[in-house]
């Protein structure tokens, strides 16, 4: 059998064209996620119901001639697990009830992974469907991503969650201890349920100083993938520090991550680097870009397709697909670096 190209990428082969996926592609933008999202009650009952859940991990891939499908969830399904309360407010986003003694959550870390067993359940679907040349992706979210959200009980500009960081380090320090352990065993089930690759979104990874970077963003990484190998599993992780400019080359040298995911100012040398120093790259294509389409989103892919693909590279944004992202933008690209059209689907 074929070895899915993302997993040769991710093992350092340099191939004639890079794979490419696209993060948020299970989601928001097709007309048919829109329909299915419709019969939940709401988010979180919509992430853990894999029938659902497996729906929308496959519907973009029917589309587009993606080479990776990336599960449907969430990265606040872990904050939900160790027993902190987690909602969506219609359009304002997530919200979480005050943030619970450290010694109740980790009280609670050897259930979570069972209360997440859906999401195992979900990547069974998915994989028992998929085509095998096309790879499986599970993910969690970054432990100071996770714990900026648990902190602040919002998204925001995630200034009290820094100063918390400074004025608390201890505590903080024992938040992330719970998360690196509760997100090592979340992944390790991904992968026994079939996720070829394991991602660690961090999303929030920008304006740390390097000293804060390292001991909040590259340690625990670091943790967690020692943890996941102590497992027996050998699936390749992808890390995505967002918004860690400079901070991304000491973090790809210091990471035991086989891939490192680049956001959208990364300069090229930076990422020429970073594959000669032995790891695959993924990224950078603008999501603002691909809503815009147009003259410049081709320059730029073609940009992209010229300065990386001489190294391993995993062609893919530098943040999610927006919801008002035009399907043809999408299928123009994938089409451009796969050599493949997508399909035509009728509305939903």
């Amino acid at each position: 059998m074929t070895k899915p190209a993302l997993l040769r990428v991710l093992d350092g082969e340099t191939l004639d064209r890079p794979p490419v996926w696209f993060m948020r592609q299970a989601g928001r933008s097709l007309p048919e996620y829109l329909a299915l999202r419709s019969q939940a009650k709401d988010f979180i009952a919509f992430c853990l119901n894999p029938e659902m859940a497996a729906e929308a991990t496959l519907q973009p891939m029917r589309r587009f001639p993606m080479d990776g499908a990336i599960v449907f969830a969430d990265i606040l399904l872990i904050p939900l697990a160790l027993g902190q309360k987690v909602w969506f407010e219609a359009g304002e986003g997530p919200r979480l009830d005050p943030l619970p003694p450290i010694a109740a959550l980790r009280d609670q870390v050897e259930a979570s992974t069972a209360r997440l067993a859906n999401v195992g359940e979900t990547l069974q679907r998915v994989r028992a469907a998929l085509e095998p040349e096309r790879a499986l992706i599970g993910f969690a979210g970054g432990p100071w991503t996770v714990a900026t959200y648990m902190i602040e009980g919002r998204g925001s500009e995630r200034e009290a969650a820094r100063a918390y960081a400074y004025a608390h380090p201890d505590e903080l320090d024992a938040l992330l201890d719970v998360l690196v352990e509760a997100t090592a065993r979340y992944l390790i089930m991904q992968a026994r349920a079939g996720a070829q690759v394991l991602k660690i979104f961090e999303s929030w990874a920008e304006a740390l100083p390097e000293d804060l970077f390292r001991r909040i963003v590259v340690e625990p990484h670091r943790r967690i993938v020692e943890k996941v190998r102590a497992a027996g599993v050998d699936a390749p992780f992808i890390g995505f520090p967002r918004g860690a400019g400079a901070l991304v080359e000491s973090y790809a040298a210091e990471t035991p991550v086989q891939g490192v995911a680049l956001d959208v100012q990364a300069p090229a040398d930076l990422g020429r680097r970073i594959q000669a120093g032995g790891k695959a790259i993924q990224g950078a294509l603008d999501n603002l870009l691909l809503r815009a389409g147009g003259p410049s989103l081709d320059a730029r892919v073609e940009a992209l397709l010229e300065a990386w693909s001489g190294g391993p590279y995993i062609f893919n944004l530098g943040h999610g697909v927006l919801p008002d992202t035009p399907i043809p933008h999408i299928a123009r690209v994938v089409e451009r670096v796969t050599g493949r059209p997508s399909r035509a689907i009728a509305a939903a």
